[in-house]
């Protein structure tokens, strides 16, 4: 697929008319089918040491049929990155630690994935824990376990980083009704956010782009297979949120198949909306928003 940043450009529709809409398509798949499986979820955390020195964290989390892994790579490629395989009986190692060192880095990864439950995705829902120390401090912290570990393996007194997620990736396959959770601020709920285009045993002439949160319709596009690009702006826990969609494959490249959706907090001093990764990562070093982008195919 496309880089996204190509998908939007001044031509791209913008679609204020969110009001219920009769249209629909048997090109998509009806509601009432299982939602997509999640194939794989990258974060990026931003580390912010005592000293303000910042470091850029990657944890990726991934499932194929053959596999089931997690990764962990920084910011400073001099740093190593780290791949674990939860479920290989050859290389296995669901619990330990590693560690890596720079010039201008030392960072330790301790996990416990041994008692780990997963559900359908690649990411565990409890028992484990990962912490992540930099130059000594406590960094990145993850899993229901972790605040236990922490105390356990840190020396009394320990100074903890400041932790903040920044992005966070969702792959996913299957049908096009998608379902998440997200937290778009650090001192806000989490919220069920839920993707789906309707048309087929519904009765619908053409195809129709809904986005819910917490059960309620916050975005409904009519007539996709035209406006399949565009932007919107909803309020969620008193934020300005973007909310931007390219489903331009899943009419017209159907041999790939991927629609790409965007959720990001925007201040009002910031008029931009789609920006590159490397981008991203070099403007977040003086402020925190939130993206989440869901990257969807279906089956054919």
């Amino acid at each position: 697929m496309r880089d996204f940043v190509s998908c939007f450009s001044e031509y791209a529709v913008s679609v204020a008319d969110t009001s219920c809409s009769s249209y629909g398509s048997s090109a998509c798949i009806a509601p009432s089918l299982v939602p997509s499986v999640l194939n794989a979820v990258t974060s990026l955390y931003k580390i912010t040491l005592s000293n303000q020195k910042q470091l850029m964290i990657t944890v990726a989390w991934c499932k194929t049929q053959m596999s089931q892994g997690l990764s962990i790579s920084f910011s400073d490629t001099r740093l190593s990155s780290f791949k674990l395989n939860v479920n290989s009986r050859l290389f296995r190692k669901t619990k330990g630690s590693k560690t890596f060192e720079s010039d201008n880095w030392k960072v330790e990864v301790f996990w416990d994935l041994s008692a780990a439950r997963y559900q359908s995705g690649p990411e565990p829902v409890d028992g484990y824990y990962i912490l992540v120390t930099v130059d000594s401090e406590l960094g990145l912290v993850l899993g229901d376990l972790a605040a236990e570990a922490a105390d356990k393996k840190m020396k009394s007194g320990y100074h903890a980083a400041k932790a903040s997620l920044v992005t966070r990736k969702e792959h996913c396959s299957g049908s096009t009704l998608y379902t998440t959770k997200a937290k778009f601020c650090e001192a806000g709920s989490q919220h069920d956010i839920l993707i789906r285009c309707s048309g087929e045993g519904e009765g619908l002439k053409y195809p129709v782009l809904s986005v819910s949160i917490d059960k309620k319709t916050v975005a409904r596009v009519k007539r996709l297979q035209w406006n399949f690009r565009g932007n919107q702006s909803i309020f969620v826990d008193g934020l300005l949120i973007d909310l931007m969609w390219d489903v331009h494959d899943w009419f017209f490249n159907p041999s790939s198949g991927y629609a790409v959706f965007m959720f990001r907090t925007r201040n009002g001093f910031d008029n931009r909306l789609w920006l590159e990764e490397k981008m991203l990562q070099r403007e977040q070093a003086d402020k925190v928003d939130f993206s989440l982008l869901i990257h969807a195919s279906k089956s054919s």
